[in-house]
């Protein structure tokens, strides 16, 4: 009986050591022979910061599907997270947000979590996981600096080494999980790909970010937030307070042209008292800063639609901000990347066949579209925004969602509705159905409130702090 020929073995290569390329790794490696990560920078053994990530010094957190999708790729991961000191916070019954539309009811039944952390404990947690894996490996100090192949089909990667030296890495999939600073744009034009349309959406958003040592225990600590107000006449300014590891405060602030905040430490919590309500202010009076502050000034969202090149080139994949990038006001970046992996995975469920990348890249584009919608559907409306302005059909739908938000800080029915969009569990379509119309059209059935909901608990460690603060030393 003779013997089946062998196969040659499946290589895949993921450009870029990021959240997003790490998830991708775990997203295709039971599907190929080996995965080789190629980093430009030193990757940290813990939750230390790194190289090339400036966004990670400002407030991050997963939403309810993007948790769900780290679950799905690495199982066990939100319970490590939970472990090193992350915070799963229940939505909204431990947040006090500051709408456009007023604040927000804590309502005792949560239908959603997030899960809060710093960006350089979430990174170790994952990255430890998928590089426990013998299938997967990294290789550092090392550039993706071309496409091998030609405009049909992908065939790997050059490499450039920090000695210069160059390499030419062979694989059936290329995945490009670089980031902000992808080159797949250029890398296809220069093998005649074309046809790759973009959209830049930027509201001119500054962030200013620093940790604190928190005045109370984090553990069960509500979310702060004041959100931006694009109907006020003047500069846009918003700002969030997060419990992360560590008993630390994450704290941001944002601010359009106008009315940036700036890396002075002493300018800081002056500003957050500039926003639409001093309670950021007031808290932060209280704590300890306990780092610098860091500004970013990257903030755009950026859109490549990859998914509407025809043909697409077999054997390349291109994931998480290397395809959508978007303000981090709105905080969906990891749960699109997280997304984005597990839509990758299901296009591999029937293998490495003919048009399996671009039925990935298809599928990838899918779930980019919620957390687009949303993050353009609001910036859109901020006078000092660039790149399209809101048209008619825009102004409506943005007239109907404030009212549905209006009526989210008094309905529970409504709340649901818009923390299923915004835990990218449910389309923007929802928001239009029947049932939520009518809940829309009835409006707020509690009275709005006129101050931030406290709880008792929380009220009197306040309080304490208040005494503190007033008695001599």
């Amino acid at each position: 009986m003779s013997e089946s020929p062998r196969r040659s073995p499946y290589r895949a290569v993921v450009v870029g050591g990021s959240i997003a390329g790490m998830l991708a790794a775990a997203a295709i490696k039971e599907h190929v022979d080996s995965v080789e990560i190629i980093e430009a920078h030193e990757l940290p053994e813990g939750p230390e910061p790194r190289t090339g990530v400036p966004q990670a010094v400002h407030i991050h957190f997963l939403q309810t599907g993007g948790a769900e999708a780290f679950e799905a790729l690495i199982p066990g991961t939100i319970d490590l997270l939970l472990a090193a000191g992350a915070n799963r916070i229940p939505v909204t019954t431990n947040m006090v947000i500051y709408s456009p539309e007023g604040w927000y009811r804590r309502w005792k039944r949560a239908t959603h979590y997030l899960i809060t952390a710093s960006r350089d404990l979430t990174d170790s947690i994952v990255r430890g996981q998928v590089l426990k894996d013998p299938r997967v490996s990294v290789r550092t100090h090392t550039k993706a600096v071309a496409l091998l192949g030609n405009h049909r089909h992908i065939t790997g990667v050059r490499v450039r080494a920090s000695d210069g030296t160059e390499d030419e890495l062979r694989a059936e999939l290329v995945i490009d999980a670089s980031g902000r600073s992808s080159r797949t744009p250029q890398w296809l034009a220069q093998l005649g790909v074309t046809g790759l349309t973009e959209d830049h959406i930027d509201s001119g958003l500054v962030y200013a970010s620093r940790f604190y040592r928190a005045p109370v225990p984090t553990h069960n600590w509500p979310i702060i937030g004041v959100q931006a107000d694009p109907s006020l006449p003047r500069p846009a300014n918003a700002g969030g307070i997060l419990p992360i590891e560590g008993d630390r405060w994450h704290v941001s602030l944002m601010g359009a042209p106008g009315a940036h905040p700036t890396s002075d430490p002493s300018a800081f919590e002056a500003y957050a008292r500039t926003l639409r309500h001093p309670i950021m202010a007031d808290l932060l009076k209280h704590a300890e800063p306990v780092t610098d502050v860091r500004v970013t000034h990257s903030t755009a969202n950026r859109r490549y639609y990859y998914e509407r090149i025809t043909p697409w080139p077999e054997g390349l994949v291109v994931l998480g901000d290397s395809v959508a990038a978007f303000n981090p006001l709105y905080g969906h970046g990891m749960s699109v990347a997280a997304q984005g992996a597990v839509a990758l995975r299901n296009s591999l469920s029937t293998g490495l066949a003919s048009h399996t990348a671009r039925r990935a890249q298809h599928a990838i584009g899918k779930a980019v579209d919620t957390a687009w919608a949303l993050a353009v559907g609001t910036d859109i409306h901020f006078p000092t925004t660039t790149g399209k302005p809101p048209n008619h059909a825009d102004r409506l739908l943005h007239r109907y969602v404030s009212r549905l938000s209006r009526t989210a800080t008094g309905s529970f029915r409504a709340a649901t509705a818009l923390t299923d969009v915004l835990a990218l569990q449910a389309p923007p379509t929802s928001l239009v159905k029947p049932s939520t119309l009518l809940t829309a059209l009835i409006g707020p059935q509690r009275p709005l409130m006129d101050r931030p909901q406290f709880t008792p608990a929380e009220r009197r460690l306040l309080s304490n702090l208040e005494k503190s603060a007033a008695s001599p030393e």
